[in-house]
């Protein structure tokens, strides 16, 4: 009855921060649900008014689809999801002995919070960083990873277009890291969170944009649009450029790959007109054997 209860609680709980933050109930520096369609905005904004591919519709191919998974992904699936996490949380603490600080291996209770909030930054997108190369090299990984390189035409929302089982692979590659920090205060990832949605939008737009000397550290629209190619380069067996928000991982170790840009380079992989088009058979896919 207590994990039922606390699965309800989180769950409800979820539900009404959701629905607060629609209605403006929540302050902006925490609003992830409003900060999402500024982000969104500004970036489409940009793609409008500087577009790389200039012969791309402004509503380019399945717009609408990426849109909705940015919602699903974000906000509807986490308010079904959350019941279970609270559960997996109140098990490892009463059955494993394994709370926030258990197992951390530095302390930033003593650092300025920017300084916090830089290490979270660099040491979770370094862990995300190897989590998208497990996406891309386990083959029951990339069946659900599939989903996100269906896409056909680059643009903000196709960052958000991912199956929902990589948000069960990436949680716990997070939490961990999470632990691994003591004395990190949760409530400024924020900051973390809404830099890293910009850059990933950026990442997907249709800009042509490097950042000049900046692209070894921060990973940019021409940098990725190579991540999506569907004929991969020599020597890269599972696929190139993994970066999320920082390039360097790829350039340190030499999983980088961006030759003369290419603008209307092809975009999916082979056998990707298998993928379903629409979001409820995306949403089972990878689960059958022939995926």
């Amino acid at each position: 009855m207590e994990y039922l209860n606390l699965f309800f609680d989180a769950f409800l709980g979820t539900l009404d921060w959701t629905w607060r933050s629609i209605c403006f109930d929540v302050p902006w520096t925490g609003n992830y649900f409003w900060g999402l369609i500024v982000i969104s905005l500004i970036v489409w904004g940009l793609e409008l008014l500087f577009p790389w591919r200039k012969q791309q519709a402004i509503l380019r191919k399945d717009f609408f689809l990426d849109c909705f998974y940015m919602f699903f992904n974000f906000f509807i699936f986490s308010i079904f999801i959350s019941g279970f996490y609270k559960i997996i949380s109140k098990v490892a603490v009463d059955v494993f002995q394994i709370s926030a600080n258990s197992i951390a291996i530095i302390n930033l209770s003593s650092l300025s919070p920017l300084v916090q909030l830089l290490l979270f930054f660099v040491v979770l997108d370094f862990v995300q960083w190897i989590t998208h190369i497990f996406m891309h090299r386990f083959s029951f990984l990339w069946k659900f990873h599939k989903v996100h390189h269906s896409v056909k035409e680059m643009g903000f929302a196709a960052h958000l277009r991912y199956h929902w089982m990589e948000n069960i692979v990436y949680k716990p590659f997070k939490v961990i890291a999470l632990m691994l920090m003591g004395g990190f205060q949760p409530e400024q990832a924020f900051v973390v969170h809404f830099i890293a949605i910009s850059i990933g939008h950026l990442n997907h737009s249709n800009i042509k944009l490097d950042y000049g000397p900046f692209k070894y550290l921060f990973n940019n629209p021409i940098m990725h649009l190579y991540h999506h190619a569907k004929e991969l380069p020599s020597g890269f067996k599972v696929g190139a450029n993994f970066a999320i928000s920082l390039s360097m991982w790829d350039y340190i170790f030499k999983t980088n790959y961006v030759p003369t840009p290419n603008k209307n380079i092809a975009l999916g992989f082979k056998g990707d007109q298998q993928i379903p088009t629409g979001f409820f058979a995306q949403l089972f896919y990878g689960f059958k054997k022939g995926d």
